[in-house]
């Protein structure tokens, strides 16, 4: 019995061990596109994006930068040209449907006092509205 488990908690440690570095390449790269989109640094993100094999539309409702999507943290620190470049590689049901606290993106920035936004406008457009 005792060899058994013995072995059990070797196996999971060898799993975990070999998780960790996958985790810690992750939230690297998360952490990178968060930059990148605060930063409003359209070609570096393209180029992480491209070098990581990631496509927006598959990893937008899974990341937070400061708690905020993507779009929406880029409204906040003024990064129009990352802002534009996400809304062009969303759907535009995306773009409608709502977010992690119930408001879509648009209604969002409208009670923000983010209306004005280049990014908003770019919304607008590609959902036709």
């Amino acid at each position: 019995m005792k060899t058994h488990l013995s072995l059990a908690v070797a196996a999971a440690l060898v799993v975990n061990m070999a998780w960790t570095p996958q985790v810690q390449a992750n939230d690297q790269l998360i952490a990178n596109i968060c930059q990148y989109v605060h930063d409003d640094n359209k070609s570096r993100l393209r180029k992480k994006l491209k070098e990581s094999n990631v496509k927006v539309r598959n990893i937008y409702d899974g990341i937070r930068c400061n708690g905020e999507t993507m779009i929406r943290s880029a409204i906040t620190n003024n990064a129009n040209d990352v802002g534009v470049f996400l809304v062009k590689r969303l759907s535009a049901k995306s773009l409608q449907k709502p977010e992690f606290d119930g408001k879509t993106v648009l209604d969002w920035a409208t009670s923000n006092g983010h209306d004005g936004s280049q990014i908003v406008g770019a919304i607008r457009e590609r959902i036709g509205g």
